[in-house]
C-alpha cells in the first residue's frame, strides 16, 4: 500500500531531501500535500511534479494566484492553513518546518492519532511534554528524523529500554570546531555557514556552529526517550560517521553508522518498520575512511551546549526560552546586526531573567515564546 505523505516545510533542506525519497520510491510513497514559504518557483515545480491534493503557502495572495493556476489543488495559507494541511487525511505527517511554528500543527495532527515523522526539534524543545503526553493519549506514533535521534531509535530497537544506561550523542563540532573562543570574536556569517560535513539550511548551520543545535538535540533525546540529563552525554566526532550510541547496563554499546546523508534517517522514518533500498546512495567504506576520531566535550569552549543542559535541567518554560532566544539571536546574526558570540550571550541573558513556570500549557508556552523574542530584540537597544 502506498503511504500518503503530508510534508510541512517542503522547500527547506529536510523538505527537499524528503521529496527526493518520495521521488525515488513512487510505489511506496505519495506526496498528497505540502507547505511552503514564499518560494513560488519551487512550489510550482513541486505541484506540477507531485499533483498534491492540498498546498499551504505563507501569503494569502500567493494562495489566490496558485488557485487560479492549479484548480485541481486546494490552497490554504498562513498559520491557520498550516493546521489545515497538518490534519489532512494522510498516513504520515513530516514536520520539517523551521522553528516553533511547527508546534500547533503537530499537536492537532497528534489528536487524530497520526504518525508524525519529526525533523522539527523546536517543537519538542518548546513543548515536549505536551507532544509526548498527547501522543500517548491519542495513540499517535512519533518517529525521529534527526540523524542522531534516528540512530538512538535504531540502537534501542528490540532492546529493553530499562536496561539502557546512557545515550551518547555525537557532534561534528560545526564550522568553528578548531577555533578558540578568542578566534570566534570576529567570524562572519559566511564563515559560519560553511559546515564541514552536512548540507543544511542557514539557521541550523549557525546552530551547529554555536552548538545550540546539539543542545536542542540533547533536550529532544530527553523528551523522546525519557532519559535523565545526567544519563545523556555528547562526544565530539569529526567525521559524523557514528550518528549516536546507546550504552547498556552490561557496558555493551550499540552504535548506528553511515555516511553523512540525511536521506537515510528520513527514509527510515517514512518506511518504518521496513527498510527500503537506496541504490544511488554512497555506501560506508570504513577501510577508505581508515580512522574515526573522538574527543571529550569542552563545555567552556562550547558554552551554548552547557546552556542547553542548564535549560533542560531547569525544565518547564526554560527550554522554551532557550529556543525562542536562540531563534531570535540567530536571525539577528544572519542579518549582521550582532556578532557570533553575542548569540549565546543573548540566550544566557534571556535565561537569567526568566522565572520558570512548571508544566506549562500551550497558551503559556506561546506567551513565553513571544515575550522572549521581544526581549532579545530589545537587547539591541
Amino acid at each position: 500500500m502506498v503511504k500518503k505523505i503530508v510534508l510541512l516545510g517542503a522547500t527547506g533542506s529536510i523538505g527537499v531531501q524528503t521529496a527526493d525519497i518520495i521521488r525515488e520510491h513512487p510505489h511506496e510513497f505519495s506526496l498528497i500535500g505540502f507547505s511552503a514559504g514564499k518560494n513560488m518557483d519551487v512550489t510550482r515545480k513541486l505541484i506540477v511534479e507531485f499533483n498534491p491534493e492540498i498546498v499551504c503557502i505563507q501569503q494569502a495572495e500567493d494562495a489566490k494566484t496558485l488557485t487560479a493556476e492549479f484548480p485541481a489543488t486546494a490552497f490554504v495559507s498562513g498559520a491557520k492553513g498550516l493546521i489545515e494541511i497538518a490534519v489532512w487525511d494522510a498516513d504520515i505527517l513530516v514536520n520539517a518546518v523551521l522553528g516553533s511554528v511547527g508546534l500547533e500543527p503537530t499537536l492537532e495532527a497528534i489528536k487524530l492519532g497520526r504518525t508524525i515523522a519529526i525533523a522539527n526539534k523546536e517543537t519538542l524543545v518548546t513543548a515536549g511534554h505536551l507532544v509526548m503526553n498527547s501522543a500517548k493519549q491519542f495513540g499517535a506514533v512519533i518517529l525521529p528524523v534527526d540523524s542522531e535521534h534516528s540512530a538512538l531509535f535504531q540502537a534501542l530497537n528490540g532492546e529493553k529500554k530499562d536496561q539502557a544506561s546512557r545515550l551518547i550523542l555525537t557532534a561534528s563540532g560545526g564550522s568553528f570546531r578548531d577555533l578558540t573562543r578568542d578566534q570566534l570574536k570576529n567570524v562572519t556569517v559566511q564563515d559560519a555557514l560553511n559546515h564541514p560535513n552536512w548540507s543544511m539550511g542557514s539557521k541550523i548551520t549557525i546552530d551547529s556552529a554555536t552548538m545550540v543545535n546539539k543542545g536542542l538535540e540533547v533536550i529532544e533525546a530527553h523528551v523522546l526517550f525519557g532519559f535523565a540529563y545526567a544519563d545523556i552525554d555528547v562526544v565530539l566526532h569529526r567525521e559524523s560517521i557514528i550518528h549516536s550510541m546507546v550504552e547498556f547496563q552490561d557496558t555493551s554499546v550499540i552504535a548506528q553508522l553511515g555516511t553523512p546523508d540525511m536521506r537515510v534517517p528520513i527514509q527510515y522514518a517514512l518506511s518504518y518498520p521496513n527498510r527500503l533500498p537506496r541504490p544511488t546512495a554512497k555506501r560506508l567504506d570504513l577501510a577508505e575512511i581508515s580512522q574515526l576520531n573522538f574527543k571529550k566535550m569542552d563545555y567552556k569552549r562550547f558554552h551554548a551546549l552547557q546552556l542547553a543542559f542548564d535549560a533542560g535541567n531547569a525544565g518547564g518554560t526554560m527550554t522554551t526560552v532557550l529556543n525562542a532566544a536562540n531563534e531570535q539571536a540567530v536571525a539577528l546574526f544572519l542579518d549582521e546586526k550582532i556578532k557570533f558570540l553575542q548569540i549565546e550571550e543573548m540566550i544566557e541573558r534571556a535565561m537569567d531573567h526568566h522565572e520558570v513556570l512548571s508544566n506549562p500549557d500551550l497558551e503559556t508556552i506561546l506567551h513565553v515564546d513571544a515575550e522572549t523574542r521581544k526581549s532579545v530584540k530589545n537587547m539591541l537597544k
